[in-house]
């Protein structure tokens, strides 16, 4: 197959930028064609607040709420996560600049055909592909001896402290969330993030989504769920775009600027027994504006057997 693991050439960017009509392969087909531009109500996500989860008075309340989120939803916004607003601001004008910069100093972190990590866009795997409206820099965080320092950009000047200083923060947000999930379900405290482990994978993906000419049928990412434990989502603070699934209808996420956007992944579904959602979310394009969004995945140590809670494991509720 000559298409396998090949790097498409120009990226959604430069057609944008160009004004080019985009080739097929950017079409959705089946299910998610001809549906997009349809009105979409939006979400009610429940808002966790970190501060009041520690508090012996509130937190009964809160892990209430957060059991909620996830059992319907699979989604929360969290604040209090002990990240000021100007310092999310930052790690959105990074990113910002970065896409912004010529396309030659971008090029310098292209990802190789065989992998996705680096500056680039989907990897061609069939020719019978649908391709994602949106350019990516995807990084590994850790463990740190797996990062790959040739795909983390020198300029802006302080992208790779930034970037560093908001993961270690996000991880410690993670564990915090894992032990209280757990709590939530009256299991012990530990019992999800001694599956997740000592030594988790943990990635990055920066995502820039430019206006597109056909937002009633190109996605900026296709209906999936997510493979990791907890995935959160810096959204852009203007422009909309994420959409969950629930009931087969779809509905928009709402902005908060200072909130994260926190999903849980197959593995935690798993470790709950189904009780936790993992759910089926897409992006959607529009015309105008340009978008650009900042994913990172909690991953378990890959050695690690994932599997339900022994507590979680009824007659009612099997495997």
């Amino acid at each position: 197959m000559a298409a396998m693991a090949e790097l498409i050439s120009n990226s959604v960017q430069e057609m944008a930028t160009n004004g080019q009509e985009p080739p097929v392969k950017y079409f959705s087909k089946g299910n998610d064609a001809g549906v997009l531009d349809a009105p979409v109500p939006l979400i009610e996500i429940p808002v966790v607040d970190l501060g009041l989860l520690t508090s012996p008075l509130t937190s009964a309340q809160e892990l209430e709420k957060l059991k909620l989120a996830l059992s319907s939803w699979g989604c929360f916004q969290v604040i209090n996560h002990g990240m000021t607003s100007s310092f999310l601001d930052k790690i959105r004008e990074v990113s910002k600049q970065f896409f912004g910069f010529p396309m030659e100093e971008k090029q310098k972190y292209s990802r190789e055909a065989d992998s996705i990590e680096g500056y680039g866009n989907d990897m061609i795997l069939s020719d019978h592909q649908t391709v994602d409206w949106t350019d990516r820099l995807y990084l590994t965080i850790s463990p740190e001896d797996q990062r790959k320092i040739k795909f983390w950009p020198e300029n802006p000047k302080d992208f790779r402290e930034t970037l560093h200083e908001y993961t270690v923060k996000l991880q410690e947000t993670n564990d915090f969330l894992l032990r209280a999930m757990a709590r939530s379900l009256n299991l012990e405290e530990s019992c999800f993030l001694d599956q997740y482990g000592e030594q988790p994978l943990v990635t990055a993906r920066f995502n820039f989504y430019p206006p597109c000419p056909r937002p009633d049928r190109i996605l900026g990412v296709k209906p999936h769920a997510d493979a990791s434990a907890v995935t959160f989502l810096l959204q852009d603070k203007e422009v909309e775009g994420l959409q969950f699934l629930k009931d087969n209808e779809w509905f928009r996420v709402p902005i908060i600027p200072h909130a994260l956007l926190v999903n849980v992944g197959d593995q935690v579904e798993i470790m709950s027994n189904g009780i936790f959602k993992s759910p089926v979310h897409r992006v959607v394009t529009n015309t105008e504006r340009e978008r650009n969004t900042l994913a990172v995945f909690c991953i378990p140590e890959s050695d690690n057997e994932i599997k339900p809670a022994d507590q979680l494991i009824s007659e009612t509720r099997p495997r």
